[in-house]
């Protein structure tokens, strides 16, 4: 087992908490994350991209000159793609870019990725982090005094007065244990856990 500090929001060690080896200091399976990661970002696309064929064009029903004599290519209808104002040949139409990976894979990417963060010294826990009200000055003093460039907050629970001070900080994203992925953990410099989540998270992963 790996021991960690545990620090309050002055920076200062207040205990140390186990760290099970098999979570923060597994093996790191790069193309595991790739491919979760290629997983997280093609169901984040939206896929509305669309165009009209030369069945979904307005007009077009009659002929737009005789067939024979004008000297020009003969023609049946200006929706035709060969025409300005025609359909479209093989253009993009709805559709969803999502696929699945097994759920194994995706824990082992997590894994990876926590180990990581853990292996580089990107990751901090803190005791708690009381705040009797809503500030974002508050807040962002505790962000200062870490020099926390681009962090990910990990709660053990929902805290409302923690996510209405942080909203508005750049590059801060506030998130549930549960709702703990590959692309945020590494999307962001810093993963910050409270200690309770850190149980939370190992007793997910090691079922």
């Amino acid at each position: 087992m790996a021991i960690a500090d545990v620090l309050n929001i002055e920076k200062k060690k207040v205990a140390e908490v186990d760290l099970n080896d098999e979570v923060f200091g597994a093996d790191i399976h790069e193309a595991v994350i790739y491919d979760v990661v290629k997983m997280q970002l093609a169901s984040r696309r939206s896929g509305t991209a669309s165009t009209k064929t030369r069945s979904d064009v307005k007009g077009g029903g009659k002929k737009p000159f005789r067939q024979k004599g004008t000297g020009r290519a003969r023609a049946g209808s200006s929706r035709s793609p060969l025409w300005r104002t025609g359909g479209t040949v093989f253009g993009p139409h709805p559709r969803d870019y999502s696929f699945s990976v097994p759920k194994k894979i995706r824990k082992k990417a997590l894994i990876s990725a926590l180990s990581m963060k853990f292996k580089n010294n990107k990751m901090i826990i803190l005791k708690d982090f009381p705040m009797e009200k809503i500030s974002t000055r508050g807040f962002q003093k505790v962000v200062d005094l870490f020099d926390l460039k681009k962090a990910l907050f990990v709660l053990d629970d929902h805290n409302e007065i923690l996510m209405k001070s942080s909203r508005n900080i750049k590059n801060v994203k506030m998130i549930r244990s549960e709702g703990l992925n590959v692309y945020d953990v590494l999307n962001h410099e810093h993963l910050i856990l409270l200690e309770p989540s850190v149980k939370k998270i190992e007793g997910a992963l090691l079922v």
